[in-house]
């Protein structure tokens, strides 16, 4: 019994995978926007090694430096828990850093100390970002033990812009007395104390730590950074009140976010709306200019010999801007397929609503001369979605409007059920963004071009659909 608390302290189930299969690609695209991840290895003060993640923007100006935030798992965690964090924070050009603590996942080590010793890795990680041109101010954004070792860290280093600490527990001694209690091990009190006296010294001996160290209300007083707090109202594991003590012990600029679910439930939308703008406040992420954040970067996707391919990025934003305009909050944006939608997806799934089945259908897009027409981007797009407005309230009896009836899914691409909104009102306020450990890939499907009569239109959809069926789309959602 006592060797199986032991464990469950210090050795829980470690995660062992594949980081290409269980994180996003070395290249991927986002919002209409290219990233890349980038592996390193780091080695702690123990002489460990630490296996690492960086995601940031395929092109970064030159002289330009972007925020990070650390993303720090649980106990049983490993950096696969950061892949919502990084379809929250990259779109806002807030760079995402996440790393396997020593004895987690694939880095060195035996054990874990639920903070004490991952308190230096990410301080070795601090160190390391420190050292790069391309990183200016740092954020923490930890759950459970990651929350614990966000907080123990940050009350060494004030220059940490900012914490997301969501399930922190306040000193690991109560932690384990409560545990006794909600396992319902049925041992007399003083007995459960004599015996956490000995497990106290198979740890130290083991994961060489004190657990009577580990004590976070001892630290909140004296740590200053902004802090956001986070905890599942029905969370068994570490209740509710360790957040509360925390957070009211807490010396620095403070608010609290409680929210339904338990310690290792999805979190509601709501909650990383919070953090996205928590972090958007407290990083102040620079606005990278035009060509970067709002063009797509074509690389190996190339339309034929046409020459005017501005226009083809303006489509994309035209239909991209016809949609998310009509969003009133970032909930909303988050609902909107638009926003991160494939080019060559995105054109046909309008081609696909318009049901175009000859020429006139796409007559715009030529000018009198049957070339691809100058006509401003943003006014193809619109001129597309309002093509398809009309056609789904024709095909369509239900009365929402063109953006819900795209059906509901995650942030992280959960498959839509079909449904309408109208049906599902009181689900839709609850939607949250799965923490997936596998990112979805995108299922290729065929698509079928329109038979055109004009040489140019007929050249155009069959590139598309060539470059759709190609493998440089591999989609992660």
């Amino acid at each position: 019994m006592i060797e199986q608390f032991v464990n469950f302290v210090i050795r829980p189930p470690r995660s062992e995978y594949n980081p290409d299969q269980y994180l996003w690609e070395t290249e991927f695209i986002l919002a209409g926007r290219k990233y890349k991840r980038l592996d390193l290895e780091l080695t702690n003060a123990r002489d460990l090694t630490i296996k690492c993640s960086h995601y940031v923007p395929a092109f970064i100006p030159e002289n330009t430096s972007l925020p990070c935030v650390i993303y720090c798992h649980g106990n049983s965690g490993c950096r696969a828990d950061a892949n919502e964090a990084a379809v929250i924070l990259l779109p806002a050009n807030i760079t995402v850093f996440t790393l396997d603590f020593s004895g987690s996942g694939l880095s060195g080590g035996d054990y874990v100390s639920l903070g004490w010793h991952e308190k230096e890795d990410l301080k070795c990680v601090v160190s390391y970002l420190r050292t790069t041109k391309q990183v200016s101010c740092i954020g923490l954004w930890g759950r459970s033990m990651g929350a614990v070792t966000s907080l123990l860290y940050g009350a060494e280093d004030s220059s940490i812009a900012g914490m997301v600490l969501d399930s922190a527990f306040t000193n690991l001694y109560d932690l384990m007395m409560e545990l006794v209690d909600v396992y319902k091990i049925r041992v007399p009190k003083f007995t459960v104390k004599m015996a956490v006296q000995y497990m106290r010294k198979i740890i130290q001996k083991r994961a060489k730590f004190d657990i009577m160290d580990l004590n976070v209300l001892q630290f909140a007083p004296k740590t200053f950074i902004p802090a956001l707090f986070g905890h599942a109202l029905n969370d068994m594991f570490i209740q509710p009140h360790h957040c509360d003590c925390i957070h009211e012990a807490y010396g620095g600029d403070k608010s609290i976010i409680k929210f339904e679910g338990d310690h290792n439930s999805p979190r509601p939308q709501s909650y990383y709306d919070s953090v996205s703008t928590f972090f958007y406040n407290t990083l102040r992420p620079p606005q990278l200019p035009v060509a970067c954040s709002n063009k797509l970067r074509m690389g190996a996707f190339k339309v034929g010999m046409m020459t005017n391919e501005s226009l083809f990025f303006e489509i994309i934003n035209g239909l991209r801007g016809a949609g998310t305009n009509s969003c009133s909050s970032s909930k909303d944006a988050s609902k909107f397929p638009n926003a991160t939608t494939p080019v060559v997806e995105l054109l046909s799934e309008s081609v696909n609503q318009l049901s175009i089945k000859n020429d006139n259908d796409l007559d715009f897009l030529l000018d009198e001369n049957h070339n691809l027409s100058e006509m401003d981007g943003y006014s193809v797009g619109s001129r597309l979605q309002d093509k398809s407005s009309r056609h789904n309230e024709e095909s369509c009896s239900c009365t929402s409007s063109n953006r819900e009836s795209w059906g509901r899914c995650s942030s992280l691409g959960g498959v839509s059920d079909g449904s309408f909104p109208g049906d599902i009102s009181d689900k839709q306020e609850n939607m949250t963004v799965k923490a997936l450990a596998t990112p979805l890939r995108q299922k290729e499907s065929k698509l079928t071009t329109p038979k055109t009569k004009e040489k140019k239109i007929h050249s155009l959809w069959k590139k598309l659909n060539r470059e759709r069926t190609g493998s440089f789309y591999k989609w992660k959602w």
